[in-house]
């Protein structure tokens, strides 16, 4: 073989491996930092007017007297108790979210309704779900688990007023 040949067998051989790096690391960080998703344009009729940037304050009635929770459901929250999601512990200390009747999922995605960006939270990590008139945790196969007054969820279960649920290193609580 001659020198040019071996030559450009060496550099071919260089250009390979530092693709193969460039790769390997491309993969890692899509990985650790997830893909940016491109969204479709919406059509100007079918677009929604912005949100605002704050949540307005809202008006509570007056006639309306809200429903204790009954003994016999052990103070599982109720959809007429239950106003807000408050974070006690983890980066978003203090956040307060307001409850609608509809699913909250809880995760690292910025898909989900209340997002977490920590090492210990999945992407779809939890959901709150409305189910009758009571509040449910759902844990959606986490890593590191869904952890609701000190006990791992496996199974829905039905959240207790005040009591903490944990999701990665975010603890917080049901309020009224």
């Amino acid at each position: 073989m001659s020198e040019l040949t071996l030559l450009l067998l060496r550099i071919g051989f260089l250009v390979l491996l530092w693709g193969f790096v460039f790769v390997v690391v491309y993969s890692m960080r899509a990985d650790l930092f997830g893909m940016k998703v491109r969204q479709m344009p919406v059509p100007a009729e079918a677009a929604a007017p912005p949100a605002p940037a704050t949540p307005a304050p809202r008006a509570e009635p007056a006639a309306a007297p809200r429903r204790a929770p009954s003994p016999g459901k052990g103070g599982a929250a109720t959809i007429e108790t239950v106003q807000r999601i408050v974070i006690t512990s983890g980066p978003k200390t203090g956040l307060e979210l307001p409850l609608g009747t509809e699913p909250l999922t809880i995760g690292r995605s910025s898909e989900s309704g209340l997002v977490i960006r920590d090492d210990y939270t999945s992407s779809h990590h939890a959901r709150l779900v409305l189910w009758g008139d009571q509040w449910m945790i759902q844990d959606l196969d986490s890593t590191n688990g869904t952890w609701h007054d000190g006990a791992r969820v496996h199974t829905p279960t039905p959240v207790q007023i005040g009591a903490p649920i944990k999701v990665g290193a975010t603890t917080f609580e049901l309020r009224k």
